[in-house]
């Protein structure tokens, strides 16, 4: 198997919205942000899937050495084989993939964050680096796109955090500020329970409320010379929206199951947003 082949399956395999919208890159794009997106799941993995913390604290390690190989041009990990390209093809920060495996470690060293200031941190390394690297490899002019991409990867993570929270606590990790846990009468012993009080919900619809308002951020900050190549972050982002719509219509009831989007209707979303993006691409023509 080749290291592309290899990175391939691991995007394939996770179902992930990223996955559709890489569909519409050109092959060297795709390429590139396939192979930073199965490095993202990789050191990720180490912490999810390690039950010994000082393994896994000796595996991410192993991953900042090897992040040094790939710079070194010595990659010996089929993820870091294809990403090798990469670096000369586009601007790919050494310290970017470091800011990734910190925030990774991050799920080490810390079950809980005090209030948003410190959570938002942790999602700027594990999220927001990623949209840059990956506005990197999409392309943009205008500086300004940077930002975009920051607060879109916040976006993104905010929105995994509140899809995901049971499943979270479970892990005994709690990504909810608990100042804002305090603040409307929920202990993080009642994120356990499948049941959506009164107050849960309402402490659910505050996160609702800072992840659109990311997303508000995110797409004043693009450019419109930018918007056609950072289409593949435009249509997570339509995925992304679509999940927390339906987090909102199902009345945030995720403690009670999961919200989820089937695959044919993300490749919809896709298909159909990539289309809306043509055709806002047209120059209008005036009638003499």
């Amino acid at each position: 198997m080749s290291p592309d082949d290899y990175c391939q399956q691991r995007a394939a395999r996770s179902g992930s919205s990223f996955y559709y919208s890489f569909r519409f890159l050109t092959d060297e794009r795709r390429q590139a942000i396939t192979a930073l997106y199965a490095f993202c799941r990789e050191v990720d993995d180490v912490v999810d899937e390690c039950n010994d913390v000082a393994i896994a604290r000796q595996k991410l390690d192993w991953w900042r050495a090897e992040v040094d190989r790939l710079f070194a041009h010595q990659p010996t990990h089929p993820v870091t084989q294809a990403l090798q390209i990469s670096l000369t093809r586009f601007r790919l920060a050494r310290e970017h993939f470091h800011e990734i495996i910190a925030g990774m470690q991050m799920d080490l060293d810390y079950d809980a964050y005090p209030s948003f200031k410190e959570l938002a941190h942790y999602c700027h390394k594990v999220a927001s680096v990623v949209g840059l690297l990956s506005a990197e490899i999409f392309g943009y002019k205008n500086p300004h796109t940077l930002r975009y991409a920051q607060d879109l990867g916040l976006a993104f993570q905010l929105t995994n955090i509140l899809r995901d929270v049971r499943e979270d606590v479970l892990r005994k990790r709690v990504y909810i500020p608990l100042d804002e846990l305090a603040r409307f009468g929920v202990t993080p012993e009642e994120l356990r329970e499948k049941k959506t009080s009164p107050a849960v919900r309402a402490l659910f619809e505050h996160q609702a409320r800072r992840a659109r308002e990311y997303y508000r951020r995110a797409f004043a900050a693009l450019a419109p010379e930018d918007r056609h190549t950072q289409r593949s972050g435009v249509i997570m982002a339509q995925i992304y929206l679509a999940t927390l719509n339906e987090i909102e219509l199902d009345k945030f009831r995720v403690l009670e199951h999961r919200i989820s989007l089937t695959p044919l209707r993300k490749l919809w979303i896709a298909w159909t947003t990539v289309r809306r993006e043509k055709k806002l691409r047209r120059p209008s023509h005036v009638a003499a």
